[in-house]
């Protein structure tokens, strides 16, 4: 099973956390994880709680300094649990970054077997002239290149993500274009593509 999708600075953190392991056979203290990233170490227990939860990093114990491990691919729980995983949820609003929260859905035929998809819940109304509502969830074909027209989970230099129409204009910027008539179109300079949408699954109810 893969990883869920990581922040470039947590991508960062989990590979200092490899390379230490492997050199020193022991995992790195918060103190020296901050020294390495010019960071504060309640910034750093935030992207190390983050990739906890993610279920990429795991505790040994509580309490100790050097009691994180590294949760390799072949660990994950839900490795033999049929169907696709919820990762998380996606803004259709205002960017947020990418938070992703693993549950197992049954709707492996929505999966064809040559791509390598994951889910998303939606959050906000940007999306709802291309009839993707808040609640819904977008299958992710995961890919790092999109072609103009097709709707994308794009991450931000901020390391924030959306999903939005993705084109490309002459002067070189990204328009990231909401389908939403009262909302404007984001550009930028500088955007990651984590894949492109190739399903939308409807939330009924309230």
């Amino acid at each position: 099973m893969a990883r869920p999708p990581l922040t470039r600075r947590q991508r960062d953190i989990l590979q200092f956390f490899e390379t230490y392991c492997e050199e020193h056979d022991i995992s790195p203290t918060l103190e020296e994880v901050a020294q390495a990233f010019n960071l504060s170490k309640v910034t750093v227990f935030g992207h190390v709680a983050e990739l906890e939860r993610k279920g990429v990093l795991r505790r040994s114990a509580k309490g100790i300094s050097r009691g994180l491990q590294i949760v390799q691919e072949s660990e994950s729980s839900e490795a033999e649990l049929p169907g696709l995983r919820v990762l998380g949820t996606i803004a259709a609003g205002a960017p947020i970054e990418t938070l992703e929260v693993p549950e197992v859905l049954p709707f492996e035929e929505l999966a064809p077997p040559e791509k390598d998809v994951y889910v998303l819940r939606v959050r906000g109304d940007s999306m709802i002239e291309d009839a993707i509502c808040d609640g819904d969830l977008v299958v992710v074909d995961r890919q790092g290149q999109a072609r103009d027209g097709q709707t994308v989970v794009a991450v931000l230099p901020e390391e924030e993500a959306t999903l939005k129409r993705y084109y490309r204009e002459k002067d070189g910027r990204i328009r990231l274009q909401p389908a939403n008539a009262r909302l404007d179109p984001l550009f930028v300079r500088d955007v990651e593509i984590r894949g492109v949408v190739i399903g939308v699954i409807r939330r009924f109810g309230p």
